[in-house]
């Protein structure tokens, strides 16, 4: 059964760096794609990052380029969103998301499993 969960959350000063963790149990990385979504105040759930089942890296919003990254360690089951740089506008739940599909079905109609969530603010 997939499962995920998030951590690494927190306050963080705008221009300052936070780093996200996903903990994936049920599936092995190679057999699925993996999405960060996020939801601020006021603000619909948006895509941000997704990797897919071969580590190819989908960007679904283009405000976050050159600041945010996604990558996976296979052998922790583990995908990670590093945010450098970061905004007050970038401040939300932050959401994991995994579905045996693709990274554009994943934002096309919703990934499969989530996790929980985990806050980030972004303020001085």
């Amino acid at each position: 059964q997939l499962q995920l969960a998030e951590s690494g959350g927190g306050l963080v000063q705008p221009g300052g760096s936070l780093r996200l963790s996903c903990a994936v149990s049920g599936e092995p990385l190679n057999n699925i794609v993996v999405g960060w979504f996020r939801q601020g105040p006021e603000k619909e759930r948006e895509g941000v990052l997704c990797i897919s089942s071969s580590a190819r890296i989908t960007y679904y919003i283009d405000s976050v380029k050159g600041r945010f990254s996604i990558s996976r360690d296979l052998a922790k089951n583990m995908v990670y969103l590093q945010m450098d740089n970061l905004k007050p506008e970038d401040s939300g739940v932050y959401v994991c998301g995994a579905d045996l599909g693709s990274c554009a079905g994943g934002i096309e109609y919703g990934m499969d499993h989530w996790g929980k969530g985990t806050l980030v603010t972004v303020s001085s």
